[in-house]
């Protein structure tokens, strides 16, 4: 029987198809730097390297907008998630952010990786590297608001009579906000300043703080058999 997945039921987990080509830049642009730190500069061809990750990268982001995009119409049509996948809408958060750290992190680069006179034209590092911080700091913003909006999800649960039962999606609360705090770090890195750096140093221990709670509260669950288990089996 074929499944019919319909517009109100969709989530931000549809990107994850997407997710191994979001990957490619911040690992091009640690590669290049570790290829430098050991001496061997000219072992790989910084240029081709960096230029096939922003192709990969740059699909899979605009794989991801074109998926945002509908769930930004079904946000404004239907209802919030239910509760169980509610924390599956941080998901959102992970492509612009991944894309904006590697995008900034090969841009401010450009002058070690780009060629002299490279397409003919002697300013092309520069203009690479002014665009390519440009286009981070637009991702950015970006994944900032659909962090907004992803906590925002989670208001009502502050209230008395509301609470999410655990689910593996909870995980949803550190892996793509792992993203945002390097994307920040990042932006702090290319634009020098101590204010985003401070705010990237707040983010980390917080996100540490919530993998701490995610991970004692799935071994609790575990331990009284709420997952994992068939429901009908009593401890």
């Amino acid at each position: 029987m074929q499944r019919v997945f319909p517009i109100h039921m969709m989530t931000p987990t549809w990107v994850f198809p997407a997710y191994p080509l979001l990957l490619t830049c911040p690992f091009a642009a640690h590669l290049i730097d570790s290829a430098n730190v050991a001496g061997h500069p000219l072992s790989i061809n910084k240029t081709a390297i960096a230029l096939c990750a922003t192709a990969t990268q740059g699909t899979g982001c605009l794989i991801a907008f074109m998926i945002s995009a509908a769930f930004i119409y079904r946000l404004m049509t239907q209802k919030l998630p239910r509760d169980m996948q509610r924390p599956g809408v941080f998901i959102s958060i992970g492509p612009f952010a991944f894309t904006a750290a590697g995008i900034a992190q090969l841009g401010s680069r450009s002058e070690s990786i780009i060629p002299d006179n490279f397409l003919d034209t002697p300013v092309t590092a520069d203009v690479i590297r002014v665009v390519s911080v440009l286009v981070g700091l637009w991702l950015w913003g970006l994944a900032m608001w659909f962090f907004l909006v992803s906590v925002g999800s989670l208001w009502k649960y502050t209230r008395s009579g509301h609470k999410m039962p655990f689910q593996m999606t909870w995980w949803s609360f550190v892996f793509p906000n792992t993203a945002l705090v390097v994307a920040t770090e990042t932006m702090g890195d290319v634009f020098n300043n101590e204010g985003i750096h401070l705010f990237s140093a707040v983010m980390t221990i917080g996100l540490v703080v919530v993998w701490i709670v995610v991970f004692v509260t799935m071994v609790r669950c575990l331990r009284t058999r709420k997952l994992l288990w068939p429901p009908d089996v009593h401890v």
